[in-house]
């Protein structure tokens, strides 16, 4: 008699599917590494541009490797003409997220190499994505307040064009490079569902533009982006400091959740969310708005002792909790900071299908094809017998 046991309704939570080597969480001790190095190194001491290559190549670039990296970006990012024209012609309420899934096949079908599966191609149509999908989410911001889309400038880094083409202004030279460690800090966290979206897409050997239209649209989903602008609407309600305590509590008590507390990984504080809070506290005070670090110092501390009260010790900051005030202060919107997420995923999201395209055949099968249990309870599970259309009975409520 088979004794194996079946566990099963798990989300795949803690059930290894695939072997990577692009990232690695020790979710105890608060440890995020991309190819080997440290977050916190990374953070300070590199850019984005390097940072994606470093996840593309495996290793970190050369002086003549990212001078051409960058340049192939620089020359990828005025995405074609009939996307924009394509865009306008859209409900200017419409999703931003929304808005993004819709773009990216229309960026492959102006991709001349989307038939190309080598690996080669595929890292040159990361470089395009790389490239294009901030150029989208500005040009969409743009849009919508029915502004013409403005050209990349050459001359700016990343996080700069971005803010350039999405504001309209030249960015503060600070602000840029805290934006270009936000987006390092973005740029992977090994199989979350929005990478396993399209790792799992693309393991059908669909092109690499499905596989990211898919992480997209896991990414929409309210359990996986969009937690910082639900951490910005709660810090907006809240009226002042003395107000905090008593609002968590009752928050608690109440069975809701404080937006921004817990992780499916980490145990203790995401190593990610420590930059960001002192990045908010600078920000702040440069910007004279030091009210939002305030506050959300003042709900981090209420909701700490409270959970510890509570016996929940493991709930703490993730990388959404100081996002929040980060990108409001950098003038974001709400509801573009699940697209500027993707500004910066989108990296990750590319090296991971490249991994999954170009595993050894020895390494795994070639496409995900997860068991399921059929519980079914129609005519005791199996054999109902088919009557014609005149003779059925109303049908039962749907389950």
């Amino acid at each position: 008699m088979d004794q194996t046991v079946r566990v099963k309704n798990t989300g795949l939570r803690g059930v290894p599917v695939a072997d990577t080597k692009i990232s690695f969480i020790d979710g105890e001790q608060g440890i995020l590494i991309y190819r080997g190095y440290r977050i916190e190194d990374l953070a300070e001491k590199s850019t984005f541009l390097e940072t994606a290559c470093l996840l593309l190549d495996g290793e970190l670039p050369s002086e003549e490797r990212l001078k051409s990296f960058t340049d192939e970006v620089l020359r990828a990012r005025e995405i074609p003409a009939q996307i924009c024209e394509s865009l306008a012609l859209l409900p200017k309420d419409a999703a931003a997220m929304d808005i993004l899934q819709a773009a990216v096949p229309l960026l492959a079908i102006a991709d001349h190499e989307i038939s190309d599966e080598t690996r080669e191609a595929n890292v040159r149509k990361a470089v395009r994505l790389i490239a294009g999908i901030p150029s989208v989410v500005a040009a969409w911001n743009r849009i919508r307040n029915r502004l013409d889309p403005l050209p990349p400038d050459p001359g700016l880094s990343h996080a700069a064009n971005f803010l350039w083409q999405f504001h309209g202004t030249r960015p503060d030279p600070e602000i840029a490079r805290d934006l270009e460690v936000c987006l390092v800090l973005h740029a992977d966290h090994t199989f979350n569902a929005s990478t396993f979206a399209c790792r799992e897409v693309v393991s059908t050997r669909a092109h690499m533009y499905a596989g990211v239209a898919a992480g997209v649209g896991a990414l929409s989903g309210s359990l996986h982006g969009g937690a910082n602008a639900r951490v910005m609407k709660m810090l907006m309600e809240l009226q002042s400091e003395e107000d905090v305590a008593g609002w968590v509590k009752d928050q608690l008590d109440k069975g809701q959740r404080i937006m921004g507390f817990g992780h499916a990984v980490y145990k203790t504080t995401d190593p990610r969310a420590k930059i960001l809070r002192e990045m908010s506290l600078r920000l702040g005070e440069k910007l004279g708005q030091p009210q939002w670090h305030r506050l959300s110092v003042a709900v981090e501390d209420a909701a700490l002792a409270e959970l510890d009260r509570r016996g929940k010790h493991t709930l703490k900051p993730n990388v959404d909790f100081y996002s929040a005030s980060v990108y409001h202060l950098m003038g974001i919107p709400p509801d573009f900071m699940t697209p500027l997420f993707a500004v910066s995923r989108i990296a990750g999201w590319c090296a991971h299908i490249i991994e999954e395209k170009f595993a050894e055949a020895q390494e795994k099968p070639a496409l995900y094809r997860p068991e399921s249990d059929y519980v079914g309870n129609y005519c005791g599970k199996m054999g109902c017998v088919y009557q014609p259309l005149r003779e059925r009975r109303s049908a039962p409520s749907s389950p």
